[in-house]
């Protein structure tokens, strides 16, 4: 077992940097995306869940950006201890989420025609 603060493969290291990234990446997706829904047309979608979807969608933005760097650094800890790095426990959520407001989106759009 390596000892603590061991450097890891930097491969490793910049593949984890990705992640994080791509999580911030995400992050200014869904809040993009929210943003467009609370701008969508009134005729569109119901007033009430334009502002659901919209809030859902921007409250996912910020969760995805305030926990990005968290994880960065839990596996970057892990990588350097040679731990087993921890799980996405987030990942669920984001998926089920977004998921979840891509139907309802569907369901209005079809319900709106």
């Amino acid at each position: 077992m390596n000892p603590p603060d061991n450097e890891p493969d930097p491969r490793f290291t910049l593949a984890n940097e990705r992640t994080y990234l791509t999580w911030l990446s995400t992050s200014l997706a869904l809040s993009a995306g929210g943003v467009a829904m609370a701008a969508v047309s009134a005729d569109v979608f119901v007033p009430w869940m334009r502002t659901v979807l919209a809030v859902v969608l921007v409250s996912l933005s910020a969760l995805a950006a305030a926990m990005a760097y968290p994880r960065w650094r839990r596996v970057q800890r892990a990588l350097r201890s040679s731990a087993p790095l921890p799980p996405p426990a987030l990942a669920p959520l984001f998926g089920y989420g977004v998921a979840a407001v891509a139907v309802l989106a569907l369901i209005l759009i079809l319900l709106s025609r």
